[in-house]
């Protein structure tokens, strides 16, 4: 039997690895997005919702359809997120703080939500949401997401205890510093923040690992695909990092 999997910001960077991961091993894969373009670029041969995981309603909505397409889901990547604001904590507005959290924490809140029912019905499923090595260690400068991605991991450990009685696990990936777009606008704004180069910040987060290098999306998409395979049957409410091991979590201060 082919499974299903549903991911959240799945059109570009973690997500899109994600769905790469699980379509070369033989899962029919659905990404949501709301980024129009990124959407349009995937796998002809995706599933594609526009979506912001925000609203509620939007959610819903993409959740009947793929219960009416597919008739049921075997995994959910809660992966949606946002940077949110690099500054010091007393110059955060709450605006940005709160738009942080509502796509980091809500979003994954809303998926699981709606996944939730229809795993249980099946009596199996697998969750995986993606928080950060911020939510392990804290993150100077960067308040908002690190109190978004510590959140989601309070979130998944308590479906895991939730959903356990219905066949269904649950887990959290804490990325370490990942290359690409987004972590080099990171890397940028804190480096016009400290007033240092962004090589020196490059170094400085490699650095802080016991590998001395980022990790690239695919070891996430990796990762993703293991924990809602079978061969984690037994592996719920774990929190593991992908990230060379830090060693270090603030070399840069």
């Amino acid at each position: 039997m082919t499974r299903r999997v549903l991911i959240t910001a799945g059109a570009s960077g973690i997500g899109r690895a994600m769905g790469e991961a699980f379509d070369q091993t033989g899962w029919q894969v659905w990404v949501s997005d709301k980024d129009d373009a990124a959407l349009a670029s995937v796998p002809d041969h995706w599933q594609r919702s526009m979506v912001d995981v925000t609203d509620e309603a939007a959610v819903s909505s993409m959740f009947s359809e793929v219960d009416a397409q597919w008739g049921g889901l075997d995994a959910l990547c809660a992966n949606a997120g946002i940077a949110g604001p690099t500054a010091p904590i007393e110059t955060v507005s709450l605006q940005d703080w709160q738009s942080c959290v509502s796509v980091n924490l809500e979003g994954a809140f809303l998926a699981a939500k709606y996944a939730a029912p229809m795993m249980k019905s099946a009596g199996r499923g697998a969750i995986v949401v993606t928080s950060s090595t911020a939510g392990q260690y804290g993150y100077p400068y960067r308040a908002p997401y690190a109190a978004a991605k510590w959140a989601v991991i309070g979130l998944t450990k308590t479906l895991a205890m939730e959903l356990g009685p219905y066949g269904v696990r649950a887990n959290v990936i804490c990325p370490g510093a990942v290359e690409g777009a987004r972590m080099e606008g990171v890397l940028e704004r804190e480096a016009a923040e400290k007033g240092m180069s962004r090589d020196d910040v490059y170094d400085g987060y490699a650095s802080g690992t016991a590998m001395g290098r980022f990790v690239e999306a695919r070891d996430i998409g990796e990762m993703a695909v293991f924990l809602a395979s079978d061969a984690a049957r037994l592996v719920s409410g774990q929190v593991i990092a992908v990230d060379g091991f830090t060693v270090n979590p603030d070399p840069k201060v």
